[in-house]
């Protein structure tokens, strides 16, 4: 309903500057505003009761991490988690690396039937960071990250990226061309991202928005044939 107000993808925005061409290239795509900073950092700029304001990625991030410790405080009655960073205001006691925390997660620190070691390939592709580690399991389940690599421009953002141009293209085949109405394009990638998900598990699905631009109303046929097709320099980038 307010594109313009609604940031995501702010972690692509840490430790690069607002030259980077990778980041122009998302500039492009984004309903918020993204400004040059002093130092050529980039910031976001958003309106708060009729003000505009802008903020550094890091801080866009520290608010994220300050309400999942509000909503953990509130949902647990205090904060189970060691460290979820300074700007939160939670006491740094000790750090794990990411990809030990994602073999905690499936389980692999309590498999008992480890006799010595194990090494264990951990394949991370997120929403805006492919992540690639093999690491060894002993027994006792000790883990120790033995090599790491990836992307950290890579992820399911990227997947959305090409599903929504794909749909541009051709809204504006059929009609007209849908670039400046921010509105629209949010609600455009809202659906994509729907779609996405779906053909995890179906061959097909359908893209479907009432009043896209100009009262059109916009339908289309997606199969997982086409989303892999738009997004097979993704996939072999991940391999």
């Amino acid at each position: 309903m307010n594109p313009a107000n609604t940031v995501f993808d702010a972690k692509r925005l840490i430790g690069r500057r607002f030259s980077d061409s990778k980041v122009q290239e998302d500039v492009k795509l984004w309903p918020f505003k993204v400004i040059q900073g002093p130092n050529d950092t980039p910031k976001i700029v958003v309106t708060y009761k009729g003000q505009k304001k802008d903020f550094l990625a890091e801080e866009i991030s520290s608010m994220v991490l300050a309400k999942m410790k509000e909503n953990a405080e509130a949902d647990l009655g205090k904060v189970a988690t060691k460290d979820a960073g300074t700007f939160a205001g939670l006491n740094v006691i000790r750090m794990i690396n990411e990809p030990t925390e994602a073999a905690i997660a499936y389980g692999l620190d309590n498999k008992f039937d480890i006799v010595d070691k194990i090494n264990v390939l951990v394949f991370d592709l997120g929403g805006g960071t492919f992540d690639v580690s093999v690491m060894t399991i002993e027994e006792g389940g000790t883990f120790e990250v033995k090599a790491v690599g990836g992307d950290t421009h890579l992820g399911g953002e990227d997947f959305d990226n090409r599903m929504v141009d794909h749909c541009v293209r051709e809204f504006k085949r059929g009609w007209k061309d849908l670039h400046g109405n921010q509105r629209a394009l949010g609600r455009l990638r809202f659906a994509c991202e729907k779609a996405k998900r779906i053909l995890s598990c179906a061959t097909q699905t359908s893209i479907e928005l009432d009043c896209l631009h100009e009262g059109i109303y916009f339908s289309m046929k997606f199969t997982r044939a086409k989303f892999e097709e738009l997004n097979i320099g993704s996939f072999n980038k991940s391999t």
